[in-house]
């Protein structure tokens, strides 16, 4: 055989063969990611932070650890530790405290697209960044990041013995921000822009964003920000560190009394069974636990509100969904409900519900589900946006009010809308609306319908219902002016 034969062979067989898969070198090593159908590259499980192990639980997150060769990061990573609650099995079934890591979805490594970093929901408490990068929101011209922080008794508890001059708790925000600041250093070499990063999450992701804007710690991470039903106390009023050592002492009791160094040294399924015995006396369920925000001093040196008031100015957009959750029908005393809602306005609460006559939405849902959607949920996320309207911050507001069969929306329905542009009418999606925020700050552009911004006095808001996309204000108004919590 020729020379020249056995040449031509070997050039079709590099043509014939698959590309190369892609790697970057980043904080510890290189990793080894993979393309996807669409062409995007998708790298899972980058380490960014050490393992919070041992003397690490309750700690500060660490730098990366060096690793030899090059690392695969082309399947899901296991979540960080939690209990099964139904929802979240996989995750519970994957769980290890080497969690510390991130995912990226590129449309390829050059280039400086605006990123947008997924802050998943689980009240704290579950929930990780697994299947996010799967969305195709990146053929839109955006970088995908989601991140994954510790969780409940591991990533919130504030032991006394841990405190770090006079300040403990808040390790899951703190992971936050040690992520933030590896998107910000690294973004680059996957392809993204670290000037124009938009956070975003939904339920607790969403409480923790708006707690990004108010940390100081976070404040030169992002430009921007999106939360979608959660705000930074979900309508209670905030923890103080004294109630935070104390529900630390009830886990340091249960772990056998001896102290800080008996919980590291316990294994992570003992925590997690701890982590179901503890209470907060000041909460209606313990479901609100680690949702119950703590001003730590540290992460959160004074009340998220007041930090908010000194904040940088960011566009944000900040909405609910018409129904999101409660108690099902009949499991409550309303008359009871509202009075611990609405203390001495209980009777002014009751006489705006008007529950049983004639007229009512019944997209609302049922008594609980309509008063538990507006005290945790859609009145706080209008207080906030009152507040920051009224400081000059650039604000979109929303209600969500489409579920796929029809019926009422829930929590989190509108979740594959965003990440899988399901249409909502009149030719939008709310992915277009959320990437055209991400690319200029505005959600508004091409042909979308027209979302005006949202103003202290007008109130104005993007209404999305089975009619369509339109434009409405002064969203229960009277109702939530009995609260002002956010």
């Amino acid at each position: 055989m020729s020379a020249r034969l056995l040449a031509s062979i070997a050039a079709l067989l590099l043509l014939g063969a698959a590309p190369a898969p892609p790697r970057v070198t980043v904080p510890g090593g290189t990793v080894e990611g993979a393309s996807a159908e669409d062409g995007a590259l998708v790298f899972q499980g980058i380490p960014y932070a050490a393992p919070p192990l041992a003397q690490l639980r309750w700690a500060a997150p660490q730098p990366v650890r060096a690793w030899q060769g090059v690392r695969p990061a082309k399947v899901r990573a296991p979540a960080c530790p939690q209990n099964d609650d139904g929802w979240n099995r996989t995750d519970a079934a994957h769980y290890s405290e080497d969690c510390l890591t991130l995912d990226i979805r590129t449309p390829g490594l050059t280039g400086k697209r605006p990123v947008m970093v997924w802050i998943h929901g689980g009240s704290n408490r579950a929930g990780s960044a697994g299947g996010m990068v799967a969305s195709r929101i990146t053929r839109k011209g955006v970088v995908l990041v989601a991140i994954q922080y510790r969780l409940g008794v591991l990533g919130f508890l504030a032991p006394r013995q841990a405190a770090v001059n006079g300040t403990a708790g808040n390790y899951g925000l703190m992971d936050q921000i040690a992520a933030l600041r590896w998107v910000r250093a690294n973004i680059a070499r996957f392809g993204g822009d670290a000037d124009q990063v938009t956070l975003f999450g939904e339920s607790a992701g969403s409480q923790d964003v708006s707690l990004m804007l108010a940390a100081p710690d976070a404040r030169d991470l992002f430009k921007r920000a999106i939360l979608q039903s959660g705000t930074p106390g979900f309508g209670q009023p905030f923890r103080p560190l004294r109630d935070a050592f104390a529900i630390a002492d009830q886990a340091e009791r249960l772990a056998g009394g001896a102290g800080l160094a008996g919980l590291r040294a316990a294994p992570v399924k003992q925590l997690l069974e701890i982590d179901t015995k503890l209470s907060d006396p000041s909460l209606h369920t313990n479901g609100f636990l680690w949702l119950k925000t703590t001003i730590d001093g540290r992460v959160l040196p004074e009340s998220p509100r007041r930090l908010l008031a000194k904040a940088p100015r960011k566009p944000v957009i900040i909405g609910t969904n018409r129904a999101e959750f409660g108690p099902k029908d009949g499991a409550t005393d309303i008359t009871e409900t509202l009075q611990r809602v609405y203390g001495p306005r209980a009777a002014e609460a009751q006489r705006l519900y008007a529950f049983g006559t004639p007229g009512r939405d019944p997209r609302l849902g049922h008594p609980a589900l309509e008063i538990e959607s507006d005290w945790v949920f859609r009145c706080p996320a209008i207080t906030l946006a009152t507040q920051l309207a009224r400081q000059g911050w650039p604000v979109w507001s929303y209600e969500f009010d489409l579920a796929p069969d029809g019926g009422l929306t829930s929590h989190a329905i509108e979740i594959p809308y965003v990440m899988d542009a399901r249409p909502i009418g009149d030719g939008a999606s709310l992915q277009d609306y959320w990437v055209n925020f991400a690319l200029r700050g505005d959600p508004n552009g091409g042909a979308l319908p027209r979302w005006p911004a949202f103003s202290a006095d007008t109130r104005r808001y993007l209404a999305i219902t089975p009619k369509g996309v339109e434009a409405a204000e002064k969203l229960r108004m009277e109702i939530c002016a009995l609260r002002n919590e956010i």
